[in-house]
């Protein structure tokens, strides 16, 4: 048997009565990413079901964490190549001025 490692998934929904798209990070052990995100993506069917008017998009990523979540453990991260001054990629990525906060 593989030896298991923690993984951070982020799955996206898009809630149709809301006009909103929601970014989830579930953790899971699993022996790969690809295990890992085949237990999100079923998860994340059944979070969809759940709610009403609310839909997995079928967009995953997995991050493999180093040892078992803790205290200040990263759970997830992702890199993207950019040219733009840190202030205008938070605003493009991040801080858009449509999050739901809160």
């Amino acid at each position: 048997m593989a030896e298991l490692s923690w993984y951070g998934v982020r799955c996206v929904f898009r809630h149709r009565d809301l006009g909103v798209f929601e970014e989830r990070l579930t953790l899971w052990t699993a022996a790969s990413p690809d295990e890992a995100i085949a237990r999100a993506e079923a998860e994340a069917c059944e979070y969809g079901e759940a709610l009403e008017d609310t839909e997995y998009t079928g967009f995953a990523e997995a991050y493999r964490m180093d040892g078992a979540p803790g205290e200040g453990a990263e759970v997830f991260s992702l890199m993207r190549e950019s040219d733009l001054p840190s202030d205008a990629y938070v605003g493009k990525f991040f801080a858009t001025g449509d999050e739901r906060t809160g």
